[in-house]
């Protein structure tokens, strides 16, 4: 029995080693770089120059190959190639972000070999304009990939021929006796790193094979076999040719005559037949790779999936060979093969760059699932890698950020799409092995005031039920702590087989609000008992909630239970946050920018905090408003800080107090000291912030020996002597921390 992603992969054509990977392999490396621009690269940087970008470019090249053989190894390789290989490793966003510049930069790459052909024919008809040349091109080598890829490989075994005898003529050459001069552009000063970038398409022949990965008959054979043997047999040529030429042609010569090679060769018609053979063959390559390329990006559903249609008989990508054409059309238009070399480098690179990220993490990670049968040593992979993304710098730095621009900006789109991968992927193992590392790192650190954040968990029940506790943890987490979401559901209301399901639900949901949350699901006797298991044991090594959040309980049933739930919190060292909703009926109602407890952006806002002579439970409190201020909805709102004394001198040195303390904490807040004289305390709350949006109080530490039915007896009169208040956060500071230090 198949799985459905294997279902999903069509059946292979049956194409073999040679033919389906070595030949459009070595025919796109041995291509139109060789004939029309080795001779100039070396009349610009010299030989030393020049024999260093073949060893650099091939060595990416071949550590990208053996990339390729380890992954290609460990699983089924599909239609796609390298965007395949990525999207199964890193995910569908990602491949979709190297995919479709990969299209483009195959498609592009019709175009180049394609000028490369056109410049060639027009050097010897002269009257025949590039751009004429190059259109009738394109257009008959698309009617042949439309046809059949297998017509097209037919075809380029006899290209491949008619290069090798080229080649032998070639090097049988001999100095050339005259000297032809071409425009001045292509005498231009030259830089190392722009040879590079011209000669770095050259040794990218190895996505002609690997885009044809979907038509073979054994792709884990095939491609590690026939994608190294030509990226080690096209290196060898290309040191020969440059010092074959070095040696018999002056570097004058070498920089203006792109047909140098025809005038060295002993029969320069066969050099001439390999320049076409090799740029037709190319471009025929390009053009069977890049359809198919966009083909599985559609049948992923990246792109319209009609684009992905195939042929009755064969299943070859009508439809996307089409848009291929249109591509490489618009690049025809360009007419200049350093002008479009450097974007291919771009492309090119990034891929290679993933592929090689794609095996190393997958071998340093080193899941079970992970068994290549061509073992590849991560280190190799990851300097591949490296490799790849330092070269496009030293080319191009502007070009390398607008290719990470172009890539970040398909992978958010798709990412905004919400698109849900038909298969696992390396991301969670990545993300749990860096997790395992910094959590065993954290382990040796204490928590000091310098380095808190509030890390909440938040005990809601169903999300719709009591949003505003959401909405207030989310507000003060602002994604940089951990918040984690609850619901304990009694165990004779569901199964533990539906957990997941239910998990997923709540997920889905606070994603579509917006909010970033780990989920838990606890099941339990009663309430109760759940909320205490799942404080006791939830999190993992130093990783566990130092906040907990719950809405506030107004059955007097439930007082003692609630007491001694609170007495558990402050025992564990937990701090411990009751959130007490206003009366607006529709607080607790979801809102798509956390509107439902919060006022909305025109309205002034503001928050009361009730600083008491606990200072611990009173900087807690300062430390949540001023997070709570930095969220999108509080941004602009008036903190003020109220207190309570028995007198006017009292009131003086709190007032010093506080004024001194505020401004040591660099934290903007008005002051507000009253006197509290004859009034209840309570009292001079209700009046001073009942418009207030929102208000901040302390809660008394349950005592050693106070019982839960006494604390209860606190908890109620709380309630009550509040209930006119606005919303109301009820703080108590739990954790061995200087929360005072905080503000120092």
């Amino acid at each position: 029995m198949r799985s459905s992603e294997q279902q999903s992969v069509p059946e292979s054509k049956g194409f073999g080693t040679f033919k389906g990977v070595f030949l459009p392999s070595i025919l796109t490396i041995l291509g139109v770089i060789m004939y029309l621009r080795m001779g100039w690269i070396v009349g610009h940087v010299g030989i030393t120059a020049t024999l260093i970008i073949v060893t650099i470019s091939s060595a990416i090249t071949f550590l990208t190959g053996l990339s390729i053989a380890a992954t290609a190894t460990n699983m089924r390789v599909g239609a796609g190639g390298a965007y395949y290989m990525i999207s199964r490793s890193f995910g569908i966003e990602a491949g979709a972000a190297i995919g479709l510049p990969l299209f483009l930069a195959q498609a592009l790459g019709v175009s180049f070999y394609i000028a490369g052909f056109a410049e060639s024919v027009h050097s010897l008809l002269p009257n025949v304009p590039i751009l004429a040349i190059g259109v009738v091109s394109l257009i008959f080598l698309t009617v042949v990939a439309y046809l059949s890829a297998n017509l097209a490989l037919k075809a380029q075994m006899a290209i491949f021929v008619i290069i090798a005898v080229s080649l032998v003529s070639f090097f049988l050459g001999a100095a050339p006796e005259g000297k032809v001069v071409v425009p001045e552009a292509l005498t231009s000063p030259v830089s190392f790193w722009l040879a590079f970038a011209v000669f770095f398409p050259a040794v990218t022949g190895i996505e002609a094979g690997l885009s044809m990965s979907g038509d073979l008959k054994n792709s884990a054979k095939s491609l590690p076999l026939g994608t190294l043997s030509a990226v080690l047999i096209g290196y060898l040529i290309y040191l020969f040719i440059p010092i074959f030429l070095w040696k018999l042609v002056p570097e004058d010569v070498l920089r203006t005559n792109p047909m140098i090679m025809m005038e060295v060769s002993r029969v320069g018609g066969l050099v001439l037949l390999g320049i076409w053979g090799a740029t037709l063959s190319s471009a025929l390559g390009a053009l069977l790779g890049a359809p198919r390329t966009l083909q599985a990006l559609a049948r992923d559903r990246v792109v319209p999936s009609f684009l992905g249609t195939g042929s009755a008989n064969g299943d070859e990508p009508r439809i996307a060979t089409g848009v291929a054409f249109l591509v490489g059309l618009g690049g025809i238009m360009l007419g200049d093969l350093n002008a479009i070399a450097p974007v291919l480098s771009m492309f090119f690179l990034t891929s290679y760059g993933f592929l090689n990220l794609s095996a190393g993490f997958e071998g340093l990670i080193g899941n079970p699932s992970w068994r290549p049968k061509f073992r590849t040593p991560w280190i190799l992979s990851l300097i591949g890698a490296g490799a790849c993304f330092s070269a496009m710098l030293m080319i191009d730095p502007g070009a390398t950020y607008g290719a990470i621009f172009f890539c970040g900006l398909v992978y958010w789109i798709m990412r905004k799409r919400h698109m849900k991968s038909r298969w696992g992927d390396v991301r969670r193992s990545l993300l749990l092995s860096l997790a395992r590392f910094a959590i065993y790192r954290l382990n040796n650190y204490q928590k000091n005031a310098r380095s808190w954040r509030p890390h909440i968990l938040v005990l809601s029940g169903s999300p719709t039920l009591r949003w505003y506790l959401i909405q207030m943890a989310h507000a003060i987490n602002q994604h940089r702590s951990f918040l984690t979401v609850a619901s304990i559901l009694p165990k004779r209301s569901v199964t533990s087989d539906r957990i997941e399901g239910i998990k997923t639900s709540i997920r889905e949901f606070l994603e579509k609000q917006g909010v970033p949350a780990l989920v838990d699901v606890h099941l339990a006797d009663n309430t109760m008992t759940g909320v205490k298991a799942l404080i006791e044991n939830y999190g993992i090594g130093p990783l566990v909630p130092n906040t907990i959040m719950l809405g506030e309980t107004e059955n007097q049933d439930n007082f003692e239970s609630f007491a001694e739930l609170i007495a558990l919190v402050s025992s564990l060292n937990r701090n411990l946050v009751v959130v007490r909703k206003t009366a607006n009926p529709d607080a607790n109602k979801p809102k798509r920018r956390f509107l439902g407890l919060f006022p909305t952006r025109q309205q002034t806002k503001r928050i009361d905090l009730w600083w008491s002579g606990d200072t611990q439970n009173s900087s807690l409190m300062l430390g949540l408003a001023y997070l709570l201020q930095r969220s999108y909805d509080w941004r602009r709102s008036q903190l003020v800080v109220r207190a309570l004394v028995k007198n006017e001198s009292e009131r003086q040195g709190t007032v010093k107090y506080l004024t001194d303390f505020l401004n040591k904490a660099r934290l903007v807040a008005d002051l507000d000291i009253k006197v509290l004289g004859a009034d209840e305390p309570f009292s001079v709350i209700s009046r001073y912030s009942q418009d207030a949006d929102l208000v901040f109080l302390g809660m008394r530490k349950p005592g050693p020996t106070q019982t839960a039915q006494d604390y209860s007896t606190y908890y109620a009169d709380l309630l009550k002597n509040n209930k006119t208040l606005p919303t109301t956060v009820f703080v108590l500071a739990g954790e061995n921390l200087e929360f005072e230090e905080i503000f120092s």
